[in-house]
């Protein structure tokens, strides 16, 4: 998920991370600064949180690998804008001072991972919430990192400069993050409930969130 420099064409990268600066630029006009006091540590909490998790990799046949992302979960608890950017400013941090993903392509990273993820991961949610919070938590982020995946084979399956064409890298990465995404939508669905049960004034519906 996190692409090296090198692998997109330059063009491309240009033209997502664009794309990925003027949804970032919406969410923060949407958010207005304005964070509730009740969510101001639980932000802290989740980007550290999301940060440590993205450590973890498991390996995909064809030379890549899926971790950790936490797109869904931030945008269940934070609001989907908030959760956005809570994401990529973990994802901006990971590139600028660990390496973790190229600086030409890290507009491309955000929006796959900041973008498609949090905001389809959040639509899910939002979907099937009514039939179960944790079947909608587990859903949201087993498809939601799936999205980003495909988000970045499309990128990667475009460009000249990466070995394999886009029905090789949509098939990679997506069976693979199908497979492996199951960790994800665990994860989140697990951590959601033990927070739930444990914090119910951090449940989404309990504090007015930052979404309009």
């Amino acid at each position: 998920m996190h692409i090296p420099d090198g692998y997109i064409d330059l063009p491309i990268a240009l033209a997502v991370g664009a794309l990925a600066v003027a949804v970032l630029s919406l969410a923060a006009k949407r958010v207005n600064g304005e964070i509730p006091d009740s969510r101001a540590p639980l932000l802290g909490v989740v980007a550290a949180g999301v940060f440590a998790a993205q450590m973890l990799n498991w390996p995909i046949p064809g030379g890549t690998s899926a971790h950790f992302v936490g797109g869904a979960f931030a945008a269940i608890l934070l609001g989907p804008h908030l959760g956005a950017l809570c994401v990529a400013t973990v994802v901006a941090i990971q590139a600028l001072v660990f390496g973790d993903g190229g600086l030409v392509v890290l507009g491309a990273n955000v929006f796959n991972m900041a973008v498609v993820e949090v905001y389809v991961g959040y639509a899910i949610y939002r979907l099937l919430a009514p039939f179960g919070e944790f079947r909608a938590a587990f859903a949201a982020g087993w498809l939601g990192i799936t999205a980003g995946a495909l988000a970045a084979a499309v990128q990667l399956g475009l460009s000249s400069a990466f070995e394999y064409q886009l029905v090789t890298t949509l098939a990679i990465m997506g069976v693979g993050h199908l497979a492996l995404g199951l960790v994800e939508g665990a994860i989140t669905a697990f951590v959601y409930r033990y927070l739930a049960r444990a914090r119910p004034d951090l449940r989404p519906d309990a504090v007015a969130e930052v979404t309009a």
